[in-house]
C-alpha cells in the first residue's frame, strides 16, 4: 500500500500557523513610568522643586500609557498639511494636523509646559516645567517646538508693557484653543518665531525684512520672506526686521484684533529628516501687520532671554532623547537572549548600558542645574544669572551633540529591530540632530561661550564659583578644573570647541561628585576627565562599578 503525503499530513499534523511562533522578542514597553528615574526626581527635590513631585509622577504614568505613546506614533505618521486655499480660492494659509496632535497639545498646555512658570510665584516653577519636559518628552518632540516658543516669547514680550498686559495672561494659560481668531478673544494663545532668513541663518544682522511706521505710534507693516519659521498655525509670532533705526523685534499675530487676517503667506512647509509631526513654514510678509517690541535697533538684544530659555529646552530635549532611547535598550536587553543568556546579563551589553547611563544621568543633571539657576535668576539673583548665562550655553553645545550618538547606540542595542520604523527609535533617532541645529549650531554656541568669558568677567567668575564647591572631592576633577583655567587663558575661536567641550565635562563631573552615587561619579570622572575611557560607548574601564550603574538607571534591570 502506497502512503500519500495527504496520509503523512494526518499522521503528522503541522499547526498551519507554526512557522510564526514568535519567541525570544521582548513584550511592549508600555505602559512603564518615565518619572521613575532617581537622578530626575533626585534634582527635582535639589532645585527646591519637590512640591510638584505627586504631580510629575501622574505626569509620568500618562507620558508612558499605551495610549499616549499611541497619540505620538500618529503625530508622526500623519503628519501636517498645509491648505494654502479654500475651495472657493481665497487665501486661508492654514495647517491641519491630526486629533493625536491636538490630544497632546492639550495634555502638554494644561500640565504647564508652555509659559504657565511666568505666571506661578512659587520658588521652583520653571524647574517643575522643565522637569516634566523631561518626563513628557517620552512622548512626541515635534509638539515641544510650540510649548517651548510659548515659554521663550513672555520675558521678550515684557520689554513692551502695554503689549504684555493684553498678551501674557493669554500665554501662559493652561487652555489649549487651536484655531485662527482674535487672539484676545480666545482662553489661550501659543506663539512661533520669526527669526532667520535664507540668506544668514544664525547671523540675523544680515535680516533683509523690512519694517515700515505707520500713523500709529509703535505699529509698522513688515515685508519680507523667513527662511525657517516652526508652528505657523500659533495665534502671535516674535519676527525679526529692519526697522528705520536697524534690527528691531516685532509681534505680528496672525489674526487681526478687527478679526481680519493679517498677511502671513505659508509658502510652503519644509521637509525635514525628523520632528516630523511639527510643522515648520516660509512665511512670506507683504504689508503685514506688526507691533514693536522694545526699542527700535534693539532687536538681538529683546529676544537674548528668549534664546536663553529656548536653549535649555535643547538641553531639556536632548536628555529626554537620550533617557527614552535608554529605557528602550534596558527594556529590550532584559527579555531577549543570546549565546545563551539574557542580553542585560552578558558584560559586554551590561557595559554598553552603563555607559549610557552615565551619559543619561550627567546630562539630566545638568538640565535640572541649569533650570534651578534660570528659576533662581528670574527671581533676582545676580550670580545664578551670570552662572546660567554661561552653562546654559555650554550644555546647549555639549548635551545636544551627545544626542546623536548616543541613540545610535540604543538603536544598536535592539539590533536590527532597532532599525523599522515599528520600534519607534528610527524617529528618535531622526529626532537627534534637531536639538543641536535649532537656537545656534556647535559653532554659534561655542562662540558664544568664548564671547561670554571674555567680555563679562562674572561669568568665568560664576564657573568657577560652581566648580570650587567639589575641590578636593576627587583628584581628576581637580586636575580638569586646573587644566580648564589654563586652557582659558589661551583660549581662541579655533580651539572654541575644545574649551566648550572641557568646560561642559567638567562641570558634568562637579555637578555628578556632589549628587550621584560614588560609583556613577567615579566612573564619569575615571572615563570623561580621567582619560580611562575608549572612543564609543561600553568601553568603561574594569573598575568601573557597572552594576551599581545599571542597577541605579535601569532598577528592573539590576
Amino acid at each position: 500500500m502506497t502512503t500519500t503525503r495527504a496520509d503523512e499530513r494526518q499522521q503528522h499534523p503541522v499547526a498551519p500557523d507554526s512557522t510564526h511562533d514568535v519567541t525570544n522578542q521582548p513584550p511592549p514597553l508600555t505602559p512603564y513610568d518615565p518619572s521613575d528615574d532617581s537622578a530626575l526626581l533626585e534634582g527635582l527635590r535639589r532645585e527646591g522643586a519637590g512640591w510638584a513631585e505627586e504631580d510629575l509622577r501622574r505626569l509620568g504614568r500618562l507620558a508612558g500609557s499605551a495610549q499616549v505613546q499611541e497619540w505620538s506614533d500618529q503625530a508622526n505618521r500623519h503628519e501636517p498639511e498645509l491648505r494654502t486655499h479654500d475651495r472657493y480660492g481665497h487665501r486661508i494659509d492654514e495647517v491641519e494636523f491630526h486629533p493625536s496632535w491636538h490630544h497632546l497639545m492639550r495634555t502638554a498646555v494644561a500640565d504647564g509646559l508652555a509659559a504657565a512658570p511666568w505666571a506661578d510665584d512659587r520658588p521652583g516653577a520653571h524647574v517643575v516645567r522643565t522637569a516634566g519636559g523631561l518626563v513628557w518628552g517620552h512622548t512626541d518632540a515635534g509638539h515641544g517646538c510650540p510649548t517651548s516658543m510659548t515659554y521663550a516669547a513672555v520675558p521678550a514680550l515684557r520689554r513692551q508693557p502695554e503689549l504684555a498686559k493684553v498678551y501674557e495672561p493669554l500665554l501662559t494659560s493652561r487652555e489649549y484653543e487651536p484655531g485662527l481668531r482674535v487672539p484676545a478673544g480666545k482662553r489661550g494663545l501659543l506663539a512661533g518665531m520669526g527669526m532667520t532668513e535664507k540668506q544668514g541663518g544664525s547671523d540675523v544682522r544680515t535680516n533683509t525684512t523690512a519694517a515700515a511706521p505707520t500713523a500709529e505710534p509703535g505699529v509698522y507693516t513688515l515685508r519680507g520672506h523667513k527662511w525657517f519659521t516652526s508652528a505657523p498655525m500659533c495665534d502671535v509670532f516674535l519676527v525679526l526686521a529692519q526697522a528705520p533705526d536697524g534690527l528691531s523685534c516685532f509681534l505680528v499675530p496672525r489674526v487681526l484684533p478687527d478679526g481680519t487676517r493679517n498677511t502671513f503667506r505659508v509658502q510652503r512647509l519644509k521637509e525635514k529628516l525628523g520632528n516630523r509631526s511639527n510643522a515648520s513654514s516660509e512665511p512670506e510678509f507683504d504689508g503685514t501687520v506688526a507691533w514693536l517690541v522694545g526699542p527700535e535697533g534693539q532687536g538681538v538684544k529683546t529676544i537674548i532671554e528668549m534664546v536663553n530659555c529656548t536653549r535649555l529646552d535643547c538641553v531639556m530635549m536632548s536628555a529626554a532623547l537620550m533617557r527614552k532611547t535608554l529605557v528602550e535598550a534596558g527594556h529590550h536587553a532584559r527579555y531577549r537572549s543570546a549565546f545563551g543568556a539574557r542580553l542585560v546579563d552578558q558584560p559586554l551589553m551590561r557595559n554598553v548600558l552603563a555607559d549610557l547611563a552615565l551619559e543619561s544621568e550627567a546630562a539630566t543633571t545638568l538640565t535640572l542645574r541649569l533650570a534651578g539657576a534660570a528659576d533662581r535668576a528670574v527671581r533676582g539673583d545676580a550670580g545664578e544669572a551670570a552662572f546660567r548665562r554661561i552653562a546654559t550655553a555650554v550644555g546647549k553645545y555639549w548635551v545636544t551633540k551627545r544626542g546623536p550618538a548616543f541613540t545610535a547606540e540604543a538603536l544598536e542595542c535592539l539590533g536590527g529591530n532597532g532599525y523599522v520604523e515599528d520600534s519607534g527609535m528610527p524617529r528618535h533617532y531622526r529626532e537627534a540632530p534637531l536639538l543641536s541645529i535649532w537656537e545656534g549650531s556647535g559653532n554659534v554656541n561655542a562662540l558664544d561661550v568664548l564671547r561670554a568669558l571674555g567680555r563679562d568677567p562674572a561669568t568665568a567668575q560664576a564657573l568657577f564659583d560652581e566648580l570650587a564647591l567639589t575641590r578636593g572631592a576627587d583628584a581628576r576633577l581637580d586636575a580638569a578644573v586646573a587644566g580648564l583655567k589654563d586652557q582659558l587663558a589661551e583660549a581662541s575661536q579655533a580651539s572654541a570647541r575644545r574649551l566648550v567641550e572641557r568646560t561642559a565635562l567638567t562641570l558634568q563631573g562637579s555637578l555628578l561628585v556632589r549628587h550621584a552615587p560614588p560609583a556613577v561619579a567615579d566612573a564619569f570622572c575615571a572615563t570623561r576627565l580621567g582619560g580611562d575611557w575608549g572612543h564609543s560607548f561600553g568601553t568603561l574601564p574594569a573598575a568601573a562599578g557597572v552594576d551599581a550603574i545599571v542597577g541605579r538607571a535601569l532598577p528592573e534591570h539590576g
